[in-house]
Formats: C-alpha cells, sequence, structure tokens
C-alpha cells in the first residue's frame, strides 16, 4: 500500500508543469553532453524564473521518484531509464523531417534495380549512417511474400532445380529429386501452369491452393498437372524463419557511454546474440507508429545503456517487416524517431514499386 501511495505522489508532481519542464531540461543537456545536469547548468542556459535552490530541490524529489540519479555526491544528475520512458511517452513531441532531410535521405535512396535482400541490406546501411547508431532490418516471412514466377531446370537424371521469384524480387533456389527423368521441355509446360495458376497469391496461398487441387479427384488432371502439383509441393515447403540484417556495429561504440572497454565487450556478445533482436521485432511489427525500448526494459543486463528505436514496412493492412536502430539510452530522440519512420516508408514505396 505504501508503495501505491508513493507512486500517486510521483504522478502528481510530474503533472506539474515546473517538474514536467525541469526534468524534460535535465533531458536536453543530458542528451547534448552526456554529463550529469546541475542546478545551475539549467537556470543559466532554460531561463526558469527559479532560485537554483528550488530546482534543486525539485530535481532532488525527482530523483526520489526514480526519474534522476547521482552518480557522485558532488556532481549533477543524470536522467534514468524511467525518465526517458516518461519523456518518450508524455513530454516529447515527435516532429517530422523537414523538407531538406527528406530530399536528402530520397537523394540517398535509390536502390533500383537490386533484389529484395540487396535492398534490405542497402536500407539497413542507409539508416546506420544517417542515424550514427546500429542499424537493424529483418526480412518478411517467405511465406508472406508474392509469388510472381517459378521455373524448373533439369540438372541431370532424376534431378531438378526449382527457382521461385517474389514480386519483391526475392529469388529462391531448391533441388529437388524427382521420381522420374524429366525433360526440359516437360518441364518447361509445368512451369507455365503453375505460374499461370499462382500468380499474385502469396506463398502460404500457393502452398494452400496446391493442396486444394491436389485433394481433387486425379482424374480432372492429366500426368503433366499432376507432376507440376507434386513438384510445386515441393519446391514450396519452404521455412518460415526472418532473417536480421545489421549494419554499424562499430558506430554505437563512438559514443562516450561505451567508452568502457568492458561494456563494449558485453554489448558485443549481446549483439552477437541475434535471437532476442529478432523476437523484438517481429513482436513489433504490428505496433502502430513503431516501437521503443529504453535501457531496462531490455530482457538482457548488457543492453541496459541501449535503446532501440523501431518502425514496421509495408502496408498499415499488412506489414512485411521491421527495421530500426540501436544507440544509447541518451539518444537524440525527436530526430531518431522520425528518422526511423521515414526510412521505413521509403522501404515501403520501393517493394510498392517492385511489386
Amino acid at each position: 500500500m505504501l508503495m501505491a501511495r508513493q507512486y500517486r505522489s510521483a504522478e502528481r508532481v510530474l503533472e506539474t508543469d515546473r517538474a514536467r519542464k525541469i526534468l524534460a531540461a535535465v533531458i536536453h543537456e543530458y542528451i547534448k553532453s552526456a554529463e550529469p545536469v546541475g542546478s545551475r547548468t539549467l537556470s543559466r542556459r532554460h531561463g526558469f524564473d527559479l532560485s537554483a535552490a528550488t530546482i534543486r530541490n525539485v530535481m532532488a524529489d525527482l530523483e526520489d521518484m526514480g526519474y534522476l540519479s547521482q552518480p557522485h555526491t558532488s556532481a549533477g544528475r543524470i536522467p534514468t531509464c524511467k525518465a526517458f520512458r516518461y519523456y518518450v511517452d508524455s513530454i516529447l513531441d515527435v516532429r517530422e523531417l523537414t523538407r531538406h532531410e527528406r530530399y536528402r535521405m530520397r537523394q540517398n535512396y535509390q536502390l533500383s534495380g537490386l533484389n529484395m535482400t540487396q535492398t534490405l541490406k542497402e536500407t539497413c546501411r542507409i539508416l546506420s549512417a544517417a542515424s550514427n547508431y546500429l542499424g537493424l532490418v529483418i526480412t518478411p516471412k517467405v511465406g508472406d511474400m508474392r509469388f510472381k514466377h517459378i521455373q524448373f531446370v533439369r540438372l541431370g537424371p532424376f534431378q531438378v532445380l526449382a527457382i521461385f521469384v517474389t514480386t519483391t524480387g526475392t529469388i529462391q533456389n531448391k533441388p529437388l529429386e524427382v521420381d522420374e527423368d524429366l525433360d526440359q521441355h516437360y518441364l518447361d509446360k509445368m512451369t507455365r501452369y503453375l505460374s499461370t495458376m499462382l500468380s499474385g497469391l502469396t506463398l502460404v496461398e500457393v502452398r494452400n491452393r496446391i493442396f486444394e487441387e491436389m485433394k481433387k479427384e486425379k482424374t480432372a488432371y492429366d500426368k503433366l498437372m499432376a507432376n507440376a502439383l507434386k513438384l510445386g509441393e515441393q519446391a514450396l515447403a519452404v521455412t518460415e524463419d526472418r532473417e536480421l540484417f545489421m549494419e554499424g556495429t562499430a558506430r554505437i561504440l563512438d559514443t562516450p557511454e561505451f567508452s568502457d572497454t568492458q561494456k563494449m565487450k558485453k554489448i558485443l556478445e549481446a549483439l552477437e546474440e541475434k535471437g532476442f533482436l529478432l523476437k523484438l521485432l517481429d513482436q513489433s511489427i504490428r505496433i502502430p507508429g513503431g516501437h521503443i525500448v529504453i535501457g531496462t526494459e531490455f530482457d538482457q543486463r548488457e543492453m541496459k545503456e541501449c535503446t532501440l528505436v523501431t518502425a514496421s514496412y509495408g502496408s498499415l493492412d499488412f506489414p512485411q517487416g521491421t527495421i530500426g536502430v540501436i544507440g544509447p539510452v541518451r539518444m537524440n530522440y525527436s530526430r531518431i524517431i522520425p528518422l526511423v519512420n521515414f526510412t521505413a516508408e521509403l522501404l515501403t514505396e520501393n517493394f510498392g514499386e517492385t511489386a
């Protein structure tokens, strides 16, 4: 019960304009300097009509509530992860990129002629360079991609290579063992039959369609159609795993927070375990407006001084994947959030043009 009363008291203090402005000022100063912020700095730079002693008292209250911490007895205070979460959710006014910034991003984003994998990697690189942080992107699920074309190529006796292409340019190759030796002319007929029947469907829909067709009376099909469906079933038994691309790992370490060798080592080790990042990015796909994970909100202690900002790409009704950046908790959220969002828009437009 005591904890509940303390929490309600904290909320009342933060609802005052004075506390919110002082907290925001501390965060702004800390983002710029990476140094503890003192009351005199706030009084001098932010034009508060308050004495330094009054500002110190408010900062002490914010520290008691867990929004600020004091690393040294004589030093100023720094905002905690709780403070940054409150700032992002309740104080921050996310601005749009300027016309010039959007123009520069579009100029850099010239990706015509690249397949999906190349496009995602280049998008990741561009986002990393623009943010000066670590760029991330996960691929769409293979089963959600739209089928465009399939081709069967004879490799040798009883061996066929299945090549299928999606509307976003992804190419999957799969060698298959067949029961009879099929010549290339016969395989070309199977290619035309399946491509005509299945074009425009997602790969999940393609597999479902093939299964439905195979359930029908076998007498309804000639041998060519039956063989084509059977071969198509083998070719499209693909994995549903997503792939994670990362660019600019060194950028995240080029900040004051990670100058300590031990911290740097722990972060690098955590980033090598891509499973938790894949899970986070996968979960954030359907969160409207993107997703932000700050410091201690990570399950991994090694990431407690990092923030992940993400946005999904694809249509609102059919998001395909996620892009994002990882940087220090002390990042410029008002710049990074719209940067990630706009990059996701560019990627969505690019895939729309290739569909």
